[in-house]
């Protein structure tokens, strides 16, 4: 039987386009003390170090937890760096959960983060590799033909993106850490900009972002001496699959489905709509909203986008998603996945502050990764499972 595991601590830094005032070290210490302050401890309280990052091209630093090893207290313990694209965030999390759920460790650090300022992360997505094509495209460009395929065989009208792209920026401002805050957003203010990838506008995109994110997850025995409440995990999951292969749905991957069925398996939850208080769940376009409601089960097909458009995942909503504004608002790609996760937990803490869910006691936190085929979940609550 798996040891209990708790999230007694969890920290961000700012988001922004540029933290030129930090290091890459600086950064990721400033996330690690606060989440550091959360659980009451101090860097020799910590058993283990997990870090988790975006492709090293995408700043040039290669294998950079070497270097920041001193940094994150890590001399002389045991540091683990993990790797699954976009997903990385949240499947850093899970390994540093594991190593408390096996008993091998009592109190892990877990980090994410990415300074994307310090390179181009779209032109690091289309570089050419032997034997390959660069599709020059960048993220957006990959996936806006899954979303017109989605637009077409759910038969969703073109405002659905827009109506996700300003629920997410109106919850953004009530989120002190988010990188993207604008007042007054509108649907004549998305629909106004510019088409990057058609269905796409500017507004409808995440940004760029600098940051990291950080947990204390700790044993059973080490979350009774926390100052706060803990948020208990009462699944994890991780799934992936080929980018492409014969058949392959790339509007809703198997793997997506498959990893939300194991979660919810372990969680004890058959209907994710009304035995979830709230999700954060990894969008970075505006209609991986809807996609997602679908794949990940909180609907049938195809009636993902009339759930966004009847309000049922704004913050008022019986189901709110991405109460903090989500990756829409802030997106330092490697952390991205993390911030949900840990976002998940602050909700059932009841320590999210003015984007707080009343009454969440379980949330789930979601990241993908790569060709959508790579998949992390967990699902956290407030009593121990």
């Amino acid at each position: 039987m798996a040891k209990s595991c708790a999230v007694i601590g969890v920290g961000q830094t700012q988001y922004k386009t540029k933290r030129l005032d930090v290091s890459m070290a600086g950064l990721l210490r400033e996330a690690a003390r606060r989440a550091l302050d959360d659980a009451g401890l101090t860097w020799k309280d910590i058993d283990a170090v997990v870090v988790g990052k975006a492709p090293d091209l995408f700043e040039g630093v290669v294998m950079p937890e070497i270097f920041l090893a001193d940094a994150l207290g890590a001399t002389g313990k045991p540091m683990l760096r993990v790797h699954t694209a976009g997903s990385v965030g949240g499947s850093t999390a899970i390994v540093a959960a594991n190593l408390i759920q096996s008993g091998v460790h009592d109190r892990v650090l877990t980090l994410a983060w990415e300074k994307q300022s310090e390179s181009n992360a779209t032109w690091a997505l289309t570089v050419n590799g032997p034997f390959t094509t660069s599709l020059v495209v960048g993220a957006g460009g990959y996936f806006a033909p899954h979303i017109r395929a989605y637009m077409a065989r759910a038969g969703a009208p073109d405002h659905i993106g827009t109506l996700v792209a300003v629920k997410d920026r109106q919850n953004a401002l009530k989120n002190p850490y988010a990188h993207l805050k604008i007042p007054g957003i509108s649907r004549e203010m998305v629909e106004s900009t510019p088409m990057l990838w058609e269905p796409i506008r500017y507004l409808e995109t995440c940004p760029s972002s600098d940051g990291a994110c950080a947990m204390v997850l700790a044993s059973e025995d080490a979350a009774k001496k926390a100052p706060a409440p803990p948020a208990w995990v009462h699944g994890t999951s991780m799934r992936s699959e080929p980018m492409s292969f014969a058949g392959r749905d790339s509007v809703s991957p198997q793997g997506g489905k498959d990893a939300a069925a194991d979660v919810y398996r372990q969680a004890g939850i058959t209907d994710p709509r009304s035995e979830l208080d709230c999700a954060e769940v990894y969008v970075p376009f505006s209609w991986y909203e809807p996609m997602w409601l679908e794949n990940l089960g909180f609907c049938g097909d195809n009636e993902g986008w009339k759930l966004t458009e009847a309000g049922a995942t704004a913050l008022d909503g019986d189901i709110p998603w991405n109460a903090s504004g989500g990756v829409l608002s802030s997106n330092p790609i490697g952390a991205s996945g993390m911030i949900r996760f840990a976002e998940a937990a602050l909700q059932v803490r009841g320590q999210a502050g003015d984007h707080q869910v009343d009454g969440a006691r379980r949330a789930l936190g979601h990241a993908y990764g790569g060709g959508a085929q790579f998949f992390a979940m967990w699902i956290v609550g407030s009593d121990k499972p």
